[in-house]
């Protein structure tokens, strides 16, 4: 790992540590501390989409004329006014413009540094560098969260100002370990699709059969498992399976225990492996923990089996969660002919800023009125990931799909041995 991808790697952590201070408080914040109810608070959460939604369409072709380093600092001053405003803002229109403020930078970080992770790497580390920075976000969100939960009273506004001036001051501290990384421009693969210009065309990436296919995948995967994550899965845990709130932390907790934990062994069993089948296989174990679910909400075991269960679907989801951070990212770098990795890296964010914001809008209610159907529901759509991830196998280059050939291609080249084939 050289100097600038581990400069990159402390900003991811750093990052991650001062969302964590705020992400988990901030419903409270608005709707209790600053008194501006449910409904405001709701739009509050709402607005982070829509600023996603409206800003990442423009940055990968900013990504792509500029550097993603400039539209990174950017992205980072952005994030920490919006962080600050929202410390600060004591009535509704102040509060929802620090949230889009806030939104909108925290959006554009996202293929920034996945491009930047991209520019560092090589076809052989990319994987293993997507999985790190996977590895340390959970860590600083987590670390973030809990010293932010000892932080947080919510009888003094002043407590959440300190929190969102600490988030605040780490995406300015960010910006200035960013500002010092110097990007070496790595190749793809040799057998990527080429791309006549650097610029961003949006018409040329919907004509890449394998990135829309990857993208119709990504949504079901974002929609399936993350978008459940703190709205429909956490309501029929509730609902259905009785779970207290204390229980519901200790399933959160599992579920970053579980990433954190598993990351890097089970690196090792699927950095050998193709990934189109690493990402059916997190289908599969999705599925598994969708049973688990169903028996914590819809079985007659006793209520301390019931939470072990929940717990357990929460863990589930970690390890495979743990399957994809070295598998989805890489390809889609992959994917994208040379100079355009931050058009593709947007456009993959775009996705998953939709099936965030369908996700919980479609999960909440059904879980917590028609239970049953709505675990039958997400255990079809784990199998489908399954199908999908299969279907996207047959589009990709025999490199793409299982990224050590390419090392293996250049040793042949040079006149070394070939390296044994490794079933996958």
């Amino acid at each position: 790992m050289g100097a600038a991808m581990r400069r990159i790697h402390v900003g991811n952590a750093l990052s991650a540590f001062g969302l964590g201070f705020t992400v988990p408080y901030l419903y409270v914040y608005v709707a209790q501390v600053r008194g501006l109810g449910a409904m405001t608070a709701g739009f509050v959460l709402a607005v982070f989409a829509v600023a996603a939604l409206i800003v990442l369409p423009f940055a990968g072709r900013a990504i792509v004329r500029r550097g993603p380093l400039p539209v990174l600092l950017a992205a980072l001053v952005t994030a920490a006014i919006g962080a600050l405003s929202l410390g600060l803002a004591g009535s509704g229109a102040t509060v929802l413009a620090a949230a889009a403020l806030l939104g909108a930078g925290q959006a554009v970080m996202q293929p920034a540094l996945a491009t930047m992770i991209v520019d560092c790497s090589t076809a052989e580390t990319r994987s293993r560098a997507f999985a790190t920075q996977f590895f340390l976000q959970n860590l600083g969100l987590g670390v973030g969260g809990l010293i932010g939960g000892h932080l947080v009273d919510t009888t003094r506004v002043s407590s959440f100002t300190l929190l969102f001036a600490i988030e605040a001051a780490m995406f300015l501290v960010l910006a200035v370990v960013m500002a010092t990384v110097r990007i070496p421009h790595s190749p793809l693969f040799a057998d990527a699709p080429a791309s006549s210009s650097a610029k961003g065309n949006w018409k040329q990436l919907l004509g890449n059969r394998a990135m829309v296919q990857l993208s119709v995948l990504g949504f079901v995967l974002f929609f399936a498992c993350y978008g459940q994550f703190e709205s429909g899965l956490s309501a029929y845990g509730v609902e259905a399976a009785g779970i207290s709130t204390s229980a519901l932390g200790t399933a959160l907790a599992a579920n970053t225990l579980m990433i954190v934990v598993a990351q890097f062994a089970v690196l090792k069993l699927v950095e050998r492996r193709r990934r189109s089948r690493v990402i059916a296989g997190v289908g599969l174990i999705w599925a598994v923990a969708w049973v688990v679910a169903g028996y914590a909400g819809l079985g007659h075991g006793s209520q301390e089996m019931a939470t072990a269960a929940f717990v357990s679907t929460y863990a589930l989801f970690g390890l495979g969660e743990a399957m994809l951070s070295p598998t989805v990212a890489p390809l889609v770098a992959d994917l994208a002919p040379t100079g355009l990795a931050g058009q593709y890296n947007s456009a993959f964010a775009l996705v998953k800023q939709l099936a965030l914001a369908l996700g919980p809008a479609v999960g909440g209610p059904l879980a917590a009125s028609l239970p049953a159907p709505y675990v039958v529901t997400f255990l079809l759509f784990s199998l489908g990931i399954s199908v999908l991830a299969l279907r996207l196998g047959k589009r990709l280059t025999d490199v793409q799909d299982r990224p050590w050939l390419a090392a293996r291609s250049r040793v042949v080249a040079r006149g070394g041995a070939p390296a044994e084939s490794v079933s996958a």
